[in-house]
């Protein structure tokens, strides 16, 4: 008996992609798109035309625009958490891989715009469309261990002071970087500083780092 078999949009070069492969390409593609433009701003056609391909490839592995938008905010996520895990922290000394850990966020979202282009439009749409994510829990679960191990040894070790909360350590770290990328033209314009020179992006992340060390550092005693 035959039976219809829904296969993979060829394209124009004639050839089938790999599936993996071309569903990575698109959401790389799709991730300026949306980051640019935001889910609203953001055309399918224009995505396809990036890519040199059809809108209907592009529908086959995701469905809808909404789907993709979703899985360009997964891939976002997925992307740093996979780059934290890598850090080591677990070599180094509590302060020390403190510091370590808050310099990584900053040098990140600062090279990486798309990123905090994409959380400030999610947060406009009140995290309606991540909410759905099936992983994006299991997906940040790693930074909140890894702040939270830190944190720890630094209390064990006496260094780091009692009763502070990981993810609101967390919280504070991902507000000091975060402001440097989504406030930088306006803050930059208003006071008039030059925020983009890399003497001023050095002293700004030391000042981060710095900051977050002597609010978790335990104060000698009276």
């Amino acid at each position: 008996m035959n039976e219809l078999v829904q296969s993979a949009p060829v394209e124009k070069t004639g050839r089938t992609n790999d599936p993996a492969r071309t569903m990575a390409d698109i959401i790389e593609v799709a991730t300026r798109e949306f980051a640019e433009k935001g889910l609203a701003g953001a055309r399918i056609d224009d995505i396809a035309a990036a890519m040199r391909t059809s809108k209907r490839m592009i529908y086959y592995y995701f469905g809808s625009k909404e789907a993709l938008y979703l899985a360009v905010l997964e891939g976002a996520y997925a992307r740093i958490r996979a780059i934290e895990a890598q850090l080591q922290l677990e070599d180094l000394p509590p302060e020390d891989a403190l510091r370590k850990l808050v310099g990584f966020t900053f040098d990140y979202q600062l090279g990486n715009p798309d990123f905090v282009r994409l959380v400030m439009n999610e947060n406009i749409h009140r995290g309606e469309y991540l909410a759905q994510s099936k992983s994006i829990q299991r997906l940040n679960v790693p930074v909140i261990s890894a702040v939270r191990e830190v944190y720890e040894r630094g209390v064990k070790a006496g260094v780091f002071r009692r009763n502070l909360d990981p993810i609101d350590l967390h919280m504070s770290i991902s507000a000091l970087c975060f402001f440097n990328v989504a406030n930088r033209h306006t803050f930059a314009l208003i006071f008039q500083r030059d925020v983009d020179s890399p003497r001023a992006i050095g002293a700004r992340r030391d000042s981060v780092v710095d900051m977050v060390v002597r609010f978790v550092r335990k104060q000698p005693g009276p």
